[in-house]
């Protein structure tokens, strides 16, 4: 008996059996828990591209305008439908109605800060805006219940399986960067040391405070304010090409630029003074160089002589007139009021009655407002009148004779400048510490005649005369209240995902 005891205690056969039946629950529940991830994953994967796609076509909608909001919305919504594998839930398909969707004017600056659906993150700060020229942003967040919601194999209990939901969210922003504008910067006029009192430049252009004034620039070298200029950082070696040929190398975000030192004031004047027809000091050997062509309509006053703005004394020959009232403080004129401001003009250099040119560029809409001096001048070239001769004996036209290369077509317009229009009074020490500071936006200015020294005896690029301010006006703005013409041109609109 005990023998027979002994043996059974000791006999190992079916062994494995019993191991078997004890571990099978395991492995089983092990494999059903590793397809449940792998099926986890490739929804989550499914969704989070649907989310990243959903974002990244609101915030290419996002530019400033006044209906950003509304065309971020229907790009949303028309978006050709993300299809998901592994969902319990719905079509297998991220409709409209299983996401929640915020438009943002900034993020937290750590990516460890949660971000609700809602716009307010975890600290309880709140960036959400239905400001359609304030937000920058968007957040998509995939809903509870929704197109995420999941069914395991592995069970929770022996009566049921779980179930969880996969919430993804993205968030995508708006960058602009513009490419075809020179490396200078322009004190904002419109600002004051009151903040409420103070206007943005699209502020500014909207409600027509900009058309028909005479902006007047030029350099200092500490504390800038309206009336002033200044350079920002580029990548070319030489400052007068890069005016000269309307680029600054490269292109520069609409939301921060660096400001530069070692202004040589020469090189802005030689290379400006191309645009007219005038070749001075180190370009005047580039007279046949297409990068440094003039415009097609160069009337600008001039006696002769094509090294030098030299004006006409005796009014036998006009530029475009300068404004009235001129504030020094502000660096800017009073805008035109009147025809009768242009009958001079219009009689020294076309010989007939000034026919009442209409206000083309007006951004508010008027057409019998007075004419700025860019309506004159491009209705000059529309209508054929650049060849018309001034009053003897000077009898200049504004057809380029200087230039030796082929003839300058009207388009793209030498004449217009994209330049970052800067809060200088607000970044006075980002200015002279030069220090990243964000533009108050971006204008197309008009120069209405060529730069000359305080001294014009000497050559243009000494530096021992003084200098003339930059006359210009300014044509277009950049934002909600623009004409588009800068923003369809020059800028560079690209849509990013930063969570």
């Amino acid at each position: 008996m005990l023998r027979t005891i002994r043996e059974f205690w000791n006999d190992q056969r079916g062994v494995a059996m019993i191991l078997v039946s004890i571990m099978l629950p395991v492995l089983i529940g092990f494999a059903l828990l590793a397809v449940d991830m792998s099926r986890a994953t490739g929804l989550h994967s499914d969704l989070q591209k649907g989310v990243d796609a959903l974002a990244l076509a609101g915030a290419a909608e996002l530019d400033g305008r006044a209906d950003s909001i509304t065309r971020a919305n229907n790009a949303i919504s028309n978006l050709v439908a993300n299809r998901t594998l592994f969902s319990t839930a719905g079509s297998h398909e991220i409709a409209r109605a299983d996401i929640t969707v915020t438009y943002l004017t900034g993020i937290p600056a750590s990516d460890n800060t949660a971000l609700g659906a809602n716009g307010i993150d975890a600290n309880g700060a709140n960036w959400a805006s239905i400001d359609p020229t304030a937000v920058s942003l968007v957040v998509v967040t995939l809903n509870a219940a929704s197109a995420g919601t999941f069914e395991s194999f592995f069970p929770v209990s022996m009566s049921s399986r779980s179930t969880m939901d996969i919430r993804p969210q993205a968030v995508a922003g708006f960058k602009q960067s513009i490419c075809e504008t020179v490396p200078l910067f322009m004190c904002n006029p419109f600002e004051t040391t009151t903040p409420g009192t103070s206007k943005t430049i699209q502020q500014a252009f909207a409600s027509g405070d900009t058309y028909g004034r005479e902006f007047r620039v030029l350099k200092v070298d500490s504390n800038p304010g309206p009336g002033n200029f200044g350079l920002i950082d580029n990548n070319l070696t030489s400052l007068r090409d890069a005016i000269a040929m309307g680029t600054a190398g490269t292109c520069y975000s609409r939301d921060a630029l660096t400001t530069k030192t070692g202004v040589t004031l020469g090189q802005v004047n030689t290379g400006l003074n191309t645009r007219f027809d005038l070749y001075s000091g180190s370009l005047n050997k580039n007279d046949k160089d297409f990068n440094y062509r003039p415009a097609s309509n160069v009337r600008k006053g001039q006696k002769t002589g094509c090294s030098k703005y030299d004006p006409v004394t005796d009014g036998t020959a006009l530029p475009l007139p300068p404004g009235t009232n001129y504030n020094d403080s502000k660096g800017m004129s009073d805008p035109i009021t009147a025809q009768s401001f242009w009958s001079t003009y219009w009689s020294v250099n076309h010989g007939t009655t000034y026919p009442n040119v209409p206000s083309a560029t007006n951004p508010t809409g008027s057409k019998t407002a007075p004419a700025s001096r860019y309506d004159v001048y491009k209705y000059e070239i529309a209508r054929g009148l650049v060849g018309d001769k001034s009053k003897a004996p000077t009898k200049e036209s504004g057809t380029p004779s200087c230039f030796k290369g082929s003839t300058p077509t009207p388009d793209p317009d030498r004449r217009l400048l994209n330049m970052a229009i800067v809060n200088c009074i607000a970044n006075r020490a980002k200015i002279n510490g030069h220090i990243q500071l964000r533009p108050d936006g971006y204008v197309s200015v008009f120069v209405n005649t060529p730069v000359q020294k305080q001294d014009n005896t000497k050559d243009p690029e000494d530096p021992s005369a003084g200098e003339k301010p930059i006359s210009l006006e300014i044509v277009d703005v950049d934002g909600a209240f623009a004409n588009n013409t800068l923003v369809d041109k020059a800028f560079r609109n690209e849509a990013q995902l930063y969570r």
